[in-house]
């Protein structure tokens, strides 16, 4: 889970203590410090100016430190009391222009003039079209902290990607066509390279993973599951592929990845479905048959998500009680198994998709409130799909016929009831795939991440 860090500069013409005609400082040190308590208290690190900042000698001197800092994902302009704009516009556009976020917050309140020095910056920084979020809200308000540690966290999400790579392992996968990425776009919305390898170097990398590297799987999977897989060429291989992405990934520096599965690795050596738990289970975010779409926002929930990400079919809606069934075809992190439905091994079970076979996981996922979501294009364009929803467990005695309804029962479920119009959730839908992360705070989170990126929201 991410920590992002911010720059907080205050700001004001009366400061160094200036008194108002009845006595009081212009600048209330109190308030100040209670808004920095509060950004720390949401979870954001702090890089703080020691100067008011007035004037543009000021201003230059504190945006040039917060834009040299590579911790700094975003500036918060606290309004101390009222300013002249012209000293601060120059060297606020100077930040902006690096790619980090601007913030102009205003405390509410009548003494100290803070609106006039809050709203006359949000406005100067509105003409000369530097984007910003303007928050007005007291240091002790949920809503208002929340929109700010929201914007700040997609701001570093953001940043994150700037100069990323995802690996792509093998080619389009079971004929997707609403995966596939144009390199130069992403290059040009995120800065993301997309770096290309065969999957041959795969087999080859696991078929020269040794016995004693296999050996030191066996402990970790005996916690996550409670026992360990039978052994036979078919769990040999399953495991020999987990090690294999991981070397690959790490000494490709691939900071995500999506792989083909099938056609091919799946059918000449293994399917992918335990490595693909498992690396998720590590915090790799990644998609399956090459689905680039699916993998970046894999990637956004895995960086904001205290929980594992598992991203599987839309297998089944209901739109009366707008219930949703997410069936992966075999891949999903361990750690998220519920009370109902420990992780266990499996197999992939599909001879038509995979016929090398593999090992798989079985679970049910644990109970929760967080949020469906996927990245995907339109003619072109992006959007993101986000809606909220609470992941629960069917009852005790509905288990085995819920889990037999689909086909596949020893294949991971995710029980989801959406919060939102269920019509236009389909009609905006653009994959089988959905991504399921676990956080109420999620949903605000995405929603800044796109208005960062230029990304449209569709929020059904």
């Amino acid at each position: 889970m991410i920590q992002p860090t911010v720059g907080f500069v205050a700001y004001g013409v009366h400061k160094d203590g200036l008194k108002d005609p009845m006595g009081v400082p212009f600048i209330d040190e109190n308030i100040v410090k209670a808004a920095k308590e509060s950004l720390i208290a949401a979870g954001l690190k702090l890089v703080e100016h020691d100067v008011v900042i007035a004037t543009k000698d000021e201003s230059r001197s504190a945006l040039k430190k917060m834009k040299a800092d590579d911790r700094v994902d975003a500036v918060v302009l606290f309004s101390g009391t009222w300013v002249w704009a012209a000293n601060l516009a120059a060297a606020v556009r100077d930040f902006a222009a690096t790619g980090k976020a601007v913030l102009v917050w205003t405390h509410p309140g009548s003494q100290g003039w803070r609106p006039v020095g809050g709203l006359v910056m949000h406005g100067g920084l509105l003409e000369i079209g530097v984007p910003h979020r303007f928050v007005y809200g007291e240091a002790g308000d949920p809503e208002a902290i929340l929109r700010i540690s929201s914007y700040v966290r997609a701001a570093h999400l953001r940043n994150l990607l700037n100069m990323s790579t995802i690996g792509a392992f093998g080619g389009r996968g079971m004929g997707q066509t609403c995966g596939v990425a144009d390199p130069s776009q992403w290059m040009r919305n995120f800065g993301i390279d997309i770096d290309f390898r065969d999957t041959t170097e795969l087999i080859r990398t696991a078929e020269a993973v040794t016995a004693n590297e296999l050996s030191t799987v066996r402990p970790r999977l005996q916690k996550l599951f409670g026992t360990v897989p039978e052994q036979s060429i078919v769990s040999d291989r399953s495991i020999r592929l987990y090690l294999a992405l991981q070397k690959l990934v790490e000494r490709e520096r691939f900071d995500f990845y999506t792989i083909q599965s099938f056609p091919g690795l799946g059918d000449n050596y293994s399917a992918t479905c335990f490595a693909q738990s498992m690396m998720l289970e590590d915090g790799i975010p990644t998609s399956t048959l090459g689905d680039f779409n699916t993998a970046l926002t894999v990637f956004l929930l895995t960086k904001l998500s205290k929980e594992r990400v598992y991203y599987g079919d839309l297998q089944h809606i209901d739109k009366k009680t707008k219930e949703i069934k997410i069936i992966g075809d075999g891949a999903c992190p361990p750690s998220l198994a519920g009370k109902l439905g420990p992780a266990g091994f499996s197999r992939h079970g599909i001879p038509t998709e995979g016929q090398a076979g593999g090992l798989s996981v079985r679970l049910i996922c644990k109970v929760g409130e967080g949020v469906l979501a996927r990245l995907g294009r339109v003619n072109g364009e992006f959007q993101m799909v986000i809606t909220r929803a609470t992941v629960f467990e069917p009852p005790a005695d509905q288990v085995e016929k819920r889990l037999n309804e689909c086909g596949i029962p020893f294949w991971p479920h995710g029980f989801v009831t959406v919060h939102c119009d269920i019509d236009k959730l389909l009609d905006a839908w653009m994959n089988e795939y959905a991504c399921l992360g676990y956080g109420a705070d999620l949903y605000p989170e995405l929603i800044d991440f796109c208005e960062l990126t230029g990304i449209r929201p569709v929020l059904p």
